[in-house]
């Protein structure tokens, strides 16, 4: 019999389609390859980069996470085809080339002493930086460190990587690629494509850039999340304003509309995307990044997944309640819980330090949660997966068997 999806609660309808725009329900993938990255990077709008590498870095799991035959490479290669750029966004992110333009406010408040990035900055130290680069092509910070101490041509070190992110935030270098982790710079001028749009939004422009790229990527939001987006240098109240200023208008033409989860919570959308009621997705098990774009706002995951996350690997370890790195674990479309893991490239065990189930999940969760982490493990360079401890205790025989007996 098929569901009736009348039934479904207002809070659950509003939890699928919004999973359904992060490209995260049921078993189809946003897309394959390099057009796979390239879809998904314009569906969210970005992609926070992250150093922590305990298990594959953060930029590298959401891109996996979305996209069949993700590899490691192929974000460079959507920068060097002038399709992405690297640039901050709440934090620092790759971003579709499309929103250049949006972030020039931000370079041009950097530059112009408006907003701080580096404490101090040193204009002749910055000016040599450029010079070098302009004659040498392409550098790392590492670069900048090949004579000993005192010789005419000696750099040192974090002055120069300063310099290099002072310039690289105020829009006068850009990121090429990224070698492992390593940004390797060059000068704005050789790296942004002829065609991109180099001219400074209004504020009322860049409030509308806001809604779109959110609305594109989550369906619906509350009205704290249409700037969660905004770069340092545009974090001010004209923009804070002007949006909240077009979802009043937009509602009063009927452009937007709203609605209301179970627990009051007031979210905006389109008309179309909110009168959707989506059925039940199967089954299946996605493992994803803490820094992952449908969890990484606290108050969205807690008030429309129900779901209180936190990253505590900036808190002490005696404090920590889940794990140093733990990653969601999405069945469906609910949270059921989290596990803090750790990749043993060298030994190739991928080990499940502390699985946490929070949330019911029946019979079905067992093979889907083995076919995960297995694919997962394969991912981080792994070929067996080791479990030392599950919450409730009681679990652990089920999971362990599971992962015995692969489907």
């Amino acid at each position: 019999m098929r569901p009736d999806r009348r039934k479904l609660t207002p809070s659950t309808a509003l939890r699928r389609i919004a999973l359904a725009h992060q490209g995260l329900i049921g078993r189809r993938r946003l897309g394959r390859g390099l057009d796979g990255v390239r879809k998904t990077l314009d569906r969210l709008g970005y992609v926070q980069i992250d150093t922590i590498s305990v298990v594959a870095r953060a930029h590298h799991h959401t891109f996996w996470s979305r996209v069949s035959g993700y590899r490691d490479d192929l974000i460079n290669r959507l920068i060097r085809r002038g399709e992405a750029f690297e640039y901050w966004s709440h934090a620092a992110a790759y971003l579709p080339m499309r929103h250049y333009r949006f972030s020039l406010p931000a370079m041009r408040a950097f530059k112009n002493g408006e907003e701080r990035w580096m404490r101090s900055q040193e204009p002749k130290l910055m000016r040599s930086v450029l010079d070098r680069i302009r004659h040498e092509g392409p550098l790392r910070a590492r670069d900048f460190v090949d004579s000993p101490r005192g010789s005419p041509g000696w750099w040192d070190w974090k002055p120069a990587k300063g310099a290099l992110e002072q310039l690289f935030m105020q829009g006068d270098l850009m990121c090429v690629r990224r070698d492992g982790f390593e940004k390797v710079y060059d000068l704005t001028e050789r790296v942004l494509p002829r065609d991109a749009v180099t001219s400074e939004p209004s504020v009322e422009g860049h409030a509308a850039h806001l809604v779109d790229a959110t609305l594109r990527a989550h369906g619906l939001a509350a009205p704290r999340a249409f700037t969660y987006g905004i770069c340092l240098g545009n974090r001010n109240a004209p923009t804070r304003a002007a949006v909240k200023d077009l979802l009043r208008r937009a509602v009063g033409d009927g452009t937007l509309t709203t609605a209301m989860a179970s627990d009051g919570r007031v979210f905006y959308g389109r008309p179309e995307a909110l009168a959707e009621r989506p059925r039940k997705p199967p089954p299946v098990v996605r493992i994803l990044s803490p820094f992952d774009n449908s969890i990484i706002q606290r108050d969205r995951a807690h008030g429309l997944f129900e779901f209180d996350f936190q990253l505590e690997c900036y808190v002490t370890e005696a404090k920590r309640r889940w794990g140093y790195f733990c990653l969601p674990i999405l069945l469906g479309d609910t949270f059921v819980g989290r596990m803090d893991c750790k990749a043993h490239r060298t030994s190739g065990v991928f080990e499940i330090r502390h699985l946490h189930l929070e949330k019911p999940v029946g019979e079905a969760f067992d093979p889907a949660f083995s076919a995960a982490i297995r694919d997962y493990a394969v991912y981080n360079g792994c070929d067996g997966v080791e479990v030392s401890r599950v919450s409730p205790a009681d679990q652990r025989r089920r999971i362990v068997r599971a992962l015995a007996h692969p489907p």
